[in-house]
């Protein structure tokens, strides 16, 4: 049973005082019940109530119903601890005195009884008013031994033996305050180890559990004895704990069982029947016999990193580049305007705009490079989008005066999350590529906001009417440097991609209708 909080103000007893007190008490219901059997029936057997049966008898009567009332209170509530162990403490001692004196006085070997009481008080209060319970032990002694000289024959020397038993209560009580507050430090301390273990024991867990590798636990049988998530969904399983191996991987099974015969830490790399292919890494346990760690590793996930760092660094090299190409091309381009002005031979005018045409596409170019750098710098906004619509579309039509005509604007008005650069970015090359492809009817392009079918969320479609995109090249259109237009980079559709990712947005290419139709999901909200 736990105890209930302990109030403001009184002892902070822990679980363990209660449960040590509760102990207390039925030791005590259990010698008074000793006593009053003992009274009952034994009789003058023992030497228990010879010169009072009638006070033995009834003080044991109130002790047992006493010591039943204190261990009911005790266990429905349980609050003021040293309270209660005070007033159980002065029951003790007082029923204890009182029945020794009818009993004869010390000579009845009760006195002995009291030693455990002031003993078992120390320890279960743990050191507190340890001193007290031994006055009190003493006093009563000296009481009873102090009446019975007053009312009854008495020998002098019953007062050293009282003297002696009170110098027992007392190193009785130092002994048992110093032991209880060992106690009481070690219980601390294996109580704090306790807490940081737990907390140990629930980070690991976390950890293995969050592991992107895979960890299993085997014994020497080829049992699994613990495994994580990530396990699971390498070796493409679902099981718990104490499978065999082999139900797992039969491949990894076996091979467990060949390094078992020489237990040393080793990797190697294992394909499974499924064709996903595992970097596994074998460590022997501590003990001979004992549990070994095999960890799991997907090769591709790594291949997938490595790829990832190849083409950052080839991104960094390809953008300083870039930098470095854009100065001698401007001169370049500056050298063969110059030359188309003052030179009037009609070929070398031709070549000149060769040379200014190709400058104008190599730049076009270094400028679509440098957009792949930009990704990592989005600072999405709440971007109302009829708003943002009109400048934009006021914008297109300067560069394509059929724009007006041939793009058709949805009504639906949706506020949404993205870097305004981006979406703006995003926009001209998809509508650029529309235009380009969409017949010159009126309305060949349309332009809307929907909601998506996920809370939270909007879709931006750019659909015009134009031959599509081939079943071939669907799959190549985000690729970079694909392009099905002579004087395209290829690069416009990859940028618009990784753009739309770095505002949490996806761009998709729907397979719908006759023409063209690019889907952005954003998120958003519909204006109401």
């Amino acid at each position: 049973m736990s105890s209930q909080p302990v109030a403001a103000g009184d002892s902070d007893a822990i679980e363990s005082f209660w449960r040590s007190l509760r102990f207390f008490s039925m030791y005590r219901l259990l010698i008074a019940l000793l006593f009053m059997v003992a009274a009952l029936v034994f009789g003058d057997t023992v030497s228990l109530g010879t010169q009072d049966p009638m006070l033995f008898d009834r003080v044991a009567a109130v002790y047992v119903l006493l010591s039943i009332a204190f261990l009911a209170v005790l266990l429905r509530r349980p609050r003021r601890f040293s309270l209660q162990l005070s007033v159980q403490v002065a029951l003790d001692i007082t029923a204890l005195t009182l029945m020794m004196f009818a009993s004869g006085g010390q000579k009845s070997g009760i006195a002995i009884l009291l030693l455990v009481v002031v003993a078992g008080a120390a320890l279960v209060g743990q050191g507190r008013m340890t001193l007290f319970y031994a006055a009190l032990a003493s006093v009563a002694m000296l009481l009873e031994e102090s009446w019975r000289a007053l009312t009854r024959d008495a020998d002098p020397a019953d007062f050293v033996r009282t003297g002696i038993i009170s110098i027992a209560f007392f190193a009785t009580a130092i002994i048992a305050r110093l032991l209880a507050q060992r106690v009481v430090a070690n219980e601390t301390l294996a109580r704090e180890r306790g807490r940081e273990l737990d907390d140990q024991l629930r980070i690991s867990e976390r950890i293995i559990r969050d592991m992107e590798d895979g960890v299993l636990v085997v014994d020497a049988d080829g049992r699994v004895r613990l495994l994580n998530p990530r396990a699971d969904v390498l070796l493409a399983v679902a099981t718990t704990s104490g499978a065999e191996l082999a139900t797992l991987s039969r491949e990894l099974a076996e091979r467990y069982r060949v390094w078992s015969a020489q237990p040393v830490e080793m990797v190697e790399v294992l394909r499974q029947e499924s064709g996903r292919l595992l970097r596994v890494r074998y460590l022997p346990s501590a003990e001979s016999g004992g549990n070994a760690l095999i960890y799991l590793e997907d090769m591709e996930r790594v291949q997938s990193q490595a790829q990832q760092l190849k083409l950052a660094a080839l991104g960094r090299l390809t953008a300083n580049m870039a930098h470095e190409i854009r100065n001698p091309l401007a001169a370049i381009s500056h050298a063969a305007e110059l030359l188309a002005e003052e030179d009037v031979d009609p070929l070398r005018q031709r070549l000149a705009r060769i040379i200014h045409d190709n400058t104008r596409r190599l730049n076009r170019l270094v400028t679509e490079v440098l957009e792949l750098g930009r990704r990592d710098r989005a600072q999405p906004e709440t971007l109302r989008w009829q708003v943002f619509l009109s400048g934009f579309m006021e914008e297109l039509a300067l560069h394509d005066e059929t724009a007006g005509r041939r793009v058709r604007v949805g009504v639906l008005d949706v506020e949404l999350r993205f870097d305004r650069g981006h979406l703006y970015r995003i926009l001209w090359n998809l509508m650029g590529n529309a235009l380009r492809h969409a017949s010159s009817a009126d309305g060949a392009v349309r332009l809307e906001a929907m909601p998506a079918t996920t809370p939270n969320r909007v879709e931006l479609h750019v659909v015009d009417d134009g031959p599509g995109v081939d079943e071939a090249q669907r799959n190549q259109v985000f690729e970079p440097f694909f392009t099905t237009h002579g004087a395209g980079t290829g690069l416009g559709l990859y940028i618009a991609r990784e753009l739309c990712e770095a505002s949490g947005a996806r761009l998709e290419l729907l397979d719908e209708g006759a023409g063209a139709h690019f889907r952005i999901t954003a998120e958003g909200l519909v204006c109401r």
